[in-house]
């Protein structure tokens, strides 16, 4: 439980890793512990995420400055924080939450809300003298540092495609999973060799090996299955096994894919360029029925656009008890979607 007062607050606008402006917010206690947090966003976006909150001045960063909502957290949220204890994490996003009083943050924009969110939790941990990851365990599953935590399995995103590279493959990520291992540095190891080479797999065909967006390589394929066909040949060629120590997992963001419907109740389709190919939602299921068949493939992302409820439903029966299947775009952290799905 957090003893100490918020002190200050205050942000200021920075450049993300695209070369995109985006918010950095200071939170300090009145015990002197300081909390900073910068926020990302990404390339695709759901219609369904909460809102950001930029200037709209085409003569700053081609109208993506943040300028107001740094003015927002050094105003409105300053002025509703400062002199107050919250003694835990919920108690102070529900008063940002309050404030903001939309169902999708877009008055005082989530890119003013999340960095002071984050900011505050790191300030409160090091107020508590934990680590962020056991502090957040207390606050939200209240389980104790001295009970344990599994850390998770990463994911290593390695091939890009889709609206994080162009001219790449039609799904926005590939990625490497080495999930058969003890300790995360044994994990992060295997998908460090991998992507090295995936590298040398790519030169050798004469492909480039430039990076997209998130840092995997972007190169110009025949189609979304060589994709794979190399990422199995990259983790065979580092000396593991897939479907053993290692795995795959995709992104497809399948609503940047879709075909805009006339009807609601119209089929849902998807138009794959790389193979000058048009899929209903049915099709696309199969492919991904064969590829997990084929693949050591156990997650599949946003395999449906965010509205094709019936394609996800019929996914979910279909491949829901062989892979992990993954609703990023569909529900976006938003409590009544993910009700409505369930």
């Amino acid at each position: 439980m957090n003893k100490s007062k918020i002190n200050n607050v205050t942000a200021r606008e920075i450049l993300d890793s695209r070369g995109n402006p985006t918010v950095e917010a200071d939170v300090q206690l009145s015990d002197g512990s300081l909390g900073r947090a910068s926020i990302p966003s990404g390339a695709s976006t759901g219609s369904r995420e909460a809102l950001e909150l930029r200037d709209g001045d085409d003569k700053r960063y081609g109208g993506y400055g943040v300028l107001k909502a740094v003015g927002t957290i050094k105003s409105e949220i300053k002025q509703i924080l400062v002199g107050n204890l919250y003694q835990d994490q919920r108690t102070l996003d529900q008063a940002m939450i309050e404030l903001d009083g939309t169902h999708d943050k877009s008055r005082l924009g989530a890119n003013s809300i999340l960095p002071v969110s984050i900011a505050f939790a790191r300030a409160s941990a090091t107020s508590l003298e934990q680590s962020l990851y056991s502090y957040i365990g207390d606050q939200y599953d209240g389980t104790k540092a001295n009970e344990g935590y599994i850390i998770p399995v990463p994911m290593f995103n390695i091939i890009n495609g889709g609206k994080h590279a162009y001219e790449s493959t039609d799904f926005q990520e590939f990625m490497v999973i080495p999930s058969g291992f003890k300790t995360y540095e044994e994990s992060l190891r295997a998908g460090a060799e991998i992507y090295h080479n995936l590298k040398r797999i790519l030169q050798e065909r004469g492909k480039t090996t430039i990076v997209g967006d998130e840092g995997g390589f972007a190169p110009s394929l025949k189609n979304n299955r060589q994709a794979l066909e190399w990422i199995l040949t990259a983790i065979e060629t580092a000396g593991y096994m897939p479907g053993n120590n290692c795995h795959i997992a995709i992104d497809v963001a399948a609503t940047e894919l879709q075909i805009s419907n006339e009807s609601a109740n119209s089929d849902y389709y998807y138009d794959l360029t790389s193979v000058d190919t048009i899929l209903n939602s049915e099709k696309l299921i199969g492919v991904y029925d064969e590829w997990v068949g084929k693949y050591p493939l156990i997650s599949i992302e946003d395999g449906m656009a965010e509205t094709d409820w019936i394609g996800w439903q019929n996914m979910t029966s279909k491949l829901g008890n062989r892979v992990q299947i993954v609703g990023d775009d569909l529900y976006a952290t938003n409590t009544s979607i993910i009700k409505t799905g369930i």
